[in-house]
């Protein structure tokens, strides 16, 4: 026999909780119409009524006044009207219990009716959206997308349970990805470290290499190792994209200044032929940061925007202070907006992977390091772009909330 699953066993405790009731209701009624014939005064009056016969009987034996043989008379009737009604009692109250025990019968095929519809209603709505969320349940352990559509049936506190649960898969399905993105980028960045140590330790004796060509070629050769000087120097700049992909911003931390920090990247990376506008607001706090990653990261943005506007542009740059979480929390928001080509949707989301590029002898690493850097100071990073019109790279930089302390007065 199979096991009874949970709306059956629901059902069946719903049902005994209303019909227990019912059958001890039901029998005491019953029973209250048998018991009531025994309890009738029908023979008492019988034996009244013969013994008052023959009282009467004797009394009229002898002589009696006019007022005693009325009395007699009227006692007489009464003992006649209670004898008869005695008789009423006796056919009436056998044919009534009878009736009351079928009326108790009807009873309580009615109660097991309206018992067994209640039952079935509340276990339904008891069970179906139990039985539902077991199977979100499976799904959230699969890491499958939990099913939409309308819910099923029943009380209100499902809904609000339904809704946890939709967070809370949310939550597991972002934590989730964070950690196969971090697993990922760890893999990565053993790789790129690598791969810069393999690319280093030949480079040296390349360039000595280099270097003495240049000296003793002919000048037939000039040409060949102007090539070969190109392209170490070009290894040896991949080499060191790779070695700062490779690592994580180390060493304490100290304040930065943002504003300043944007300042010096513009006049370091930026040419003079190309228009930088920085705006910053004037209530920006200095953040927490390793200021050389952060000039990295910042320089690594700036020259994608010079990049784009290669045929003309210009780049503005936007420090602001923001409040975030209904004025929870505050940010530091640094936007750099150029006016060039701009990106199409199909790779705009793909920007910020490691070695994934759109340009000729780019290396797909300038953004990854960025981002790289902008999560290791537990910030954030947006990209917005439209093709012919520009695009904004975003860092937002959380900002640590001093703590509320209260001192008693003395």
């Amino acid at each position: 026999m199979e096991r009874i699953g949970f709306r059956g066993r629901l059902f069946l405790i719903l049902l005994c909780f209303a019909l227990v009731p019912s059958v001890v209701l039901t029998a005491a009624w019953a029973a209250s119409w048998w018991v009531l014939p025994l309890t009738s005064t029908a023979s008492a009056w019988d034996s009244a009524a013969a013994t008052g016969a023959r009282t009467i009987a004797i009394a009229r034996s002898h002589r009696l006044s006019h007022a005693d043989s009325l009395a007699v008379a009227e006692h007489e009737e009464a003992l006649k009207l209670s004898q008869l009604q005695s008789k009423r009692a006796g056919f009436v109250f056998p044919r009534l219990a009878a009736v009351g025990a079928l009326g108790a019968l009807l009873a309580f095929a009615l109660l097991v009716l309206v018992s067994s519809r209640v039952a079935g209603h509340l276990s339904r709505n008891l069970s179906r959206p139990v039985r539902e969320l077991i199977g979100w349940t499976d799904s959230i352990a699969r890491a499958e997308p939990l099913p939409g559509g309308e819910p099923a049936r029943g009380a209100p506190e499902f809904a609000v349970l339904r809704e946890r649960m939709r967070e809370m898969a949310a939550g597991l399905e972002r934590g989730r990805r964070a950690a196969l993105e971090a697993e990922r980028l760890s893999a990565l960045r053993e790789t790129a470290r690598q791969v810069a140590h393999e690319l280093k330790n030949p480079l040296t004796p390349i360039r000595f290499a280099v270097e003495r060509l240049r000296r003793d070629a002919q000048p037939e050769l000039r040409d060949t190792v102007e090539v070969l000087a190109v392209e170490s120097n070009r290894l040896e700049e991949l080499a060191r994209s790779f070695a700062q992909f490779g690592r994580l911003p180390e060493g304490p931390r100290a304040p930065v200044d943002l504003a300043e920090l944007a300042r010096y990247t513009a006049r370091s990376s930026v040419p003079p032929d190309v228009g930088v506008d920085i705006a910053v607001d004037p209530d920006v706090p200095l953040i927490d940061g390793h200021h050389d990653a952060l000039s990295r990261a910042l320089s690594n943005v700036m020259l994608n925007a010079v990049e784009a506007c290669r045929e003309g542009g210009s780049i503005s740059v936007d420090i602001k202070r923001v409040t975030r979480n209904g004025g929870h929390a505050s940010a530091v928001v640094l936007s750099v907006t150029d006016s060039g080509c701009g990106i199409p949707a199909n790779r705009l989301e793909r920007i910020w992977e490691p070695y994934v590029t759109y340009k000729s002898g780019g290396t797909g690493l300038g953004l990854a390091i960025a981002r790289q850097t902008v999560l290791a100071h537990e910030g954030e990073v947006s990209a917005e772009s439209e093709p012919g019109r520009g695009t904004t790279i975003r860092f937002i930089f959380p900002l640590k909330q001093p703590r509320t302390t209260s001192t008693d007065e003395a």
